[in-house]
């Protein structure tokens, strides 16, 4: 925790946020020296001569372009960029890094353009500064699509170059130390944005450090009593145990020394942010939290680990069930070590993490460690591997996610701490969030086993798809050609992936339906005009399509019939434009056809007719509110963006739409034989009774009547219930049948359609 609290306290030097000096030239000298390219110098050592040089140029003309602005502390703007760049020194990351550290806010605050770093720095640079840039606040309407929109493009700049999202975290983690020198009205929105996504965004990269110090700055800003109470009592509890601490230390130090183990014991403390978590969300008092203190035991190899960690168990007794090996399966996001938890001296809970030197640089610098072991020589390739599944995964969503706010939720729902290791048959490990059920784990195998999953067993044991999934489980996927998501399965899945990849099938198969809806809609409108069918879209007729697509702004015809489909544009006002292009090529109306589609059709509306079997899906919807099946006079209704919607003639709903919006009506009529049942609604009254609601069941399953919804009064103390029920029935006849059945049952008063 000290390690993380350091910089808040001590980081005048470079960000103002310590008191200053009451000498006014005292505070210039100090303001100068900070502002200075000298202040960076010392952590450059590991860039040679030539990219030192180039970062200095970024420094000049960063300078330049802030020169007159100052930060709420009155120091020079400069300042700023200087200690980012500082922060991403220290993970080692290469010159173009450092420059666009330097130069990260001159886009935005500066009225300095992309183009003009491409020409002054090149393009990996300008891409890395546009990449955290904020859009423009004028293109939206609320301050959260703003956000998000801001946040989609800065991910996806990160999901193509790492740099993006650590000077980005750089960034945050200076402006959180020089919070206090921003007004108290925007410590909370400051604060809670920071723990709920920049934290989070640090853990799954692995940035350990960067992601305690944030939460407890965080903490700090957001309640600042409960952090200065928590602060006092660790700092007493400190006093207390530190006869307890050396002795662990000097117990441990004798034991490896004892066995020619070379080792470098590092004590750990809990951060505060973590402690109150663990007391709100357990109800523990401060004196109750028993694991406040930790040791990393830092070792040579692998074997070692595992070497020391049998010393340990013989030195202390290890607590049952708290011994867990992220060796063997490291986590999410790379970190790799062996945790006990031993009952130390005074019978306290002391937890002990080993790890490698490499490990410990990963555990710390996660995703950074890159940069860090390029530095020192080491093979990298482990750590180039840490969270680049996840920031492939963020390019996958976005590929199927053009709306911002619903990506930015995707990319929260991948943002868990905790993770559950599952196998496939073939003895494959993967590592699934926390809550993640089979469905999310099908689709992290391959999105088309996800769209083809059928069925699912675990442990051999066959399971519904909505079951989560355990530390150890054996998931095995069962697929048939024919499955394909289900609308439900967004209720329950876990995963960004799995949500984003059911949503786009959806999607797509939605506007493939409306594609060929828009095409039936349009070809009897036409027909209306007196002209048997579409012209074809190719050869002497192209011309005349691209002039209807210039007329109703589509980029193609599949788009054009799409959006008939949807409702977005009136079949019958393409229609009549697409006569009079049609005529100039020499087609001519037929009267009679004219006459015979005009007239046939209902008076009160504007469109050709639609025949109706149940084949549809997603592109035509029947109405909650009336809920027809074959057999009731019904209409179509072309809701703006939502396809068909079709209701009983009789519907008030469709009533207030037929007065209001009359052109948006078509005619639709039922198939002489629909293939499949279509849902209604039924009221039934009983008598209150034992056994009656089974009996009412029974009789709605011997007329065959599937029942998908059932709903009745709160008051069950009544004499009288109202049971609502809704069946799938093949059409009127069959929901007469299921009614009557109701009727014989005594103990029911009425059974009716509601």
């Amino acid at each position: 925790m000290n390690a993380a609290l350091k910089p808040s306290s001590s980081s005048s030097g470079s960000s103002g946020a310590g008191t200053p000096p009451a000498d006014g030239s005292a505070v210039a000298a100090a303001n100068a020296a900070a502002a200075s390219f000298a202040a960076l110098t010392d952590s450059l050592d590991y860039l040679d001569p030539a990219s030192i040089e180039l970062v200095h140029q970024a420094y000049r003309y960063a300078d330049n372009a802030h020169l007159g602005q100052l930060r709420n502390s009155g120091e020079p703007y400069i300042t700023h960029p200087i200690a980012v760049a500082a922060q991403c020194a220290t993970w080692k990351l290469d010159a173009q890094a450092l420059m666009a550290a330097l130069l990260h806010d001159a886009m935005e605050d500066c009225g300095i353009t992309k183009a003009d770093l491409i020409e002054r720095f090149g393009t990996p640079v300008a891409e890395l500064v546009d990449g955290l840039t904020k859009l423009d606040k004028l293109q939206f309407d609320t301050r959260e699509e703003n956000q998000a929109e801001s946040f989609r493009k800065m991910l996806l700049a990160m999901a193509r170059d790492v740099r993006v999202i650590l000077i980005k975290l750089a960034d945050r983690s200076h402006n959180m130390r020089t919070l206090s020198d921003m007004p108290r009205s925007k410590w909370k929105r400051i604060s809670s944005e920071t723990l709920e996504i920049y934290a989070p965004i640090a853990h799954r990269l692995g940035l350990n450090q960067t992601f305690r110090e944030l939460q407890d700055l965080s903490f700090r800003h957001l309640h600042p009593w409960r952090y200065a109470t928590l602060n006092k009592a660790i700092s007493k509890a400190r006093n207390r145990r530190r006869d307890l601490v050396q002795k662990v230390q000097a117990d441990v130090d004798a034991v490896f020394s004892k066995h020619s183990m070379k080792v470098r014991l590092a004590g750990r403390e809990k951060t505060l942010y973590a402690i109150y978590q663990k007391m709100t969300l357990k109800h523990l008092s401060f004196a109750q939290v028993t694991d406040l203190y930790g040791f990393r035991v830092i070792v040579p190899t692998i074997t070692d680990c595992y070497t020391g960690l049998g010393l340990l168990h013989q030195m202390y007794k290890p607590v049952p069930g708290k011994f867990k090996d992220h060796i063997a399966i490291a986590k999410l996001n790379g970190y790799q070590s062996l945790h006990t938890t031993l009952v130390g001296p005074s019978g306290i809970n002391i937890e002990f993490q080993l790890r490698t030197e490499e490990m410990h640089i990963i555990a710390e610098a996660g995703v950074a460690a890159h940069w860090l072991y390029k530095a020192q020589e080491h093979d990298g390739t482990a750590a180039e591997r840490l969270g680049t599944k996840w920031l492939q995964s963020l390019l996958d969503i976005q590929n199927e996610t053009r709306d911002a706010a619903e990506f930015w939720d995707h990319v929260k729902v991948d943002l868990f701490p905790d993770a559950v290791y599952v196998f496939t048959p073939k003895s494959q490990i993967m590592a699934m969030p926390q809550g993640a059920t089979v469905v999310d784990f099908a689709y992290a195998i391959h999105s088309n086993v996800g769209n083809r999953t059928s069925a699912a067993k675990i442990n051999n044991e066959q399971v519904p798809l909505r079951t989560e999934l355990k530390n150890g489980d054996v998931v095995e996927i069962i697929t048939t050609t024919d499955a394909t998501p289900n609308p439900a399965w967004l209720g329950f899945v876990r995963t960004g992936r799995a949500r984003s990849k059911i949503r786009h099938y959806l999607k797509t198969l939605a506007h493939s339906e409306s594609e060929g809806l828009g095409e039936k809609l349009l070809t009897q409108a036409l027909r209306a005009e007196g002209l048997e069918e579409l012209p074809p879209a190719t050869g002497t007729t192209q011309p005349l399509w691209d002039k209807l697509l210039r007329f109703t702004g589509n980029r193609h015809r599949d788009e054009l019939m799409t959006d008939i489909g949807l409702g977005k544009r009136i079949a019958s006002i393409v229609a009549k434009r697409l006569t009079v292009l049609m005529a100039e090529y020499g087609y001519r109306p037929d009267a009679l056809l004219m006459t015979r589609e005009r007239y046939t059709s209902h008076e009160t509306v504007s469109q050709g007719g639609l025949t109706l079997d149940g084949s549809e899906n997603a592109s035509v919807q029947y109405a909650p509110c009336c809920r027809p099946i074959p057999g009731d006079n019904i209409i179509g209704y072309l809701g703006r963006g939502e396809g068909l919607v079709v209701h009983t003639s009789q519907c008030a709903v469709a009533q207030k739409l037929l007065h209001r919006d009359s052109e948006r009506f078509i005619t639709v009529d039922w198939a002489e034989e629909p293939i499949r049942l279509f849902e209604t609604g039924v009221v039934v009254t009983i008598s209150n009774g034992k056994g009656v609601l089974a009996r009412v069941a029974a009789e709605l399953a011997s007329a065959e009547a599937d029942i998908t919804h059932v709903d009745m009064d709160d008051a069950v103390a009544l004499d009288t219930i109202d049971l609502r029920f809704v069946v799938a029935v093949r059409d009127q006849a069959h929901l007469e049948t299921a009614l009557r059945n109701l009727r014989r049952v005594p103990a029911v008063l009425r059974a009716s359609r509601r």
